[in-house]
């Protein structure tokens, strides 16, 4: 998903009753049982019975393998539509964040292993895209701490042209469509690796940029603390001299007292 709506900093979009106080839904985070995350979980539910469906009776019946291709299409349709509820009604929540990747990768990588399992899809083809999805993965854990990798117009068309292609493998196609489905892969495979460059080159520049600013950051804190240290010294002068007279003062006048005293 991308963009943060009020939701992910605890807003659920609720209006204030006039006359008293926000309720507890607008202050908190959107609840767990909202629409998006709902079709999220749906989606996780699909992986197994996508699987099931795609190896039934062999996983060569093209019956089966149309119910298969069924459940796949349903699965990336989900994946358009609780992103966009999440962002237009502020559904935001942790679980989503979490579990909407996961979805993601999942019914896609069942649906290519699967397929490489059954021979129709060249190993390498899934090496290569699992690989980039979770080397972008972690590297998006990388660079947290300093700056979020957004999705890009070119991530999204991965995307897409995956789902395309992977959709078109489950289906038992002959002829021209069977060589289409083929340059269909071919250039989502090119997609996923470029827009894996493109990631990793954006990965280095924010984490570049974050760590110069937490240097930035952590020199501006010291000249400040340098200041107040000297400005406290500084202060600390003229009190320290009024000390020393008064000391003087008394010691003068003790003495005085004790001449007085011996007279």
């Amino acid at each position: 998903m991308t963009g943060v709506p009020a939701s992910a900093a605890g807003g659920s979009g609720a209006k204030p009753v006039r006359g008293g106080k926000l309720g507890t839904a607008a202050v908190n985070q959107a609840s767990l049982w909202n629409i998006a995350n709902i079709l999220t979980m749906v989606r996780l539910l699909l992986v197994p019975g996508f699987v099931l469906l795609l190896f039934h009776d062999g996983g060569y019946d093209p019956v089966w393998r149309a119910f298969a291709w069924a459940a796949f299409a349903v699965a990336m349709i989900t994946d358009l539509f609780d992103g966009h509820l999440a962002r237009a009604y502020n559904l935001v929540t942790d679980f989503g964040k979490i579990a909407d990747p996961i979805a993601d990768k999942a019914i896609m990588g069942a649906g290519l292993v699967s397929l490489s399992v059954l021979g129709d899809l060249p190993w390498w083809i899934t090496g290569v895209i699992l690989a980039r999805e979770l080397g972008i993965t972690l590297m998006r854990f990388w660079v947290i701490r300093h700056a979020v990798i957004p999705a890009s117009r070119g991530g999204k068309l991965k995307t897409l042209a995956q789902g395309t292609a992977a959709g078109m493998y489950v289906l038992v196609l002959t002829g021209p469509l069977a060589t289409l489905r083929f340059w269909v892969m071919m250039v989502a495979v090119v997609l996923t690796v470029v827009t894996g460059l493109d990631y990793v080159r954006q990965a280095v520049v924010l984490r570049r940029r974050g760590i110069a600013a937490e240097r930035t950051a952590a020199a501006e804190r010291t000249a400040e603390a340098l200041r107040v240290t000297a400005g406290t010294a500084a202060d600390a002068g003229p009190a320290a001299e009024a000390v020393a007279g008064a000391k003087d003062l008394r010691a003068a006048a003790e003495a005085r007292d004790a001449a007085e005293a011996e007279r």
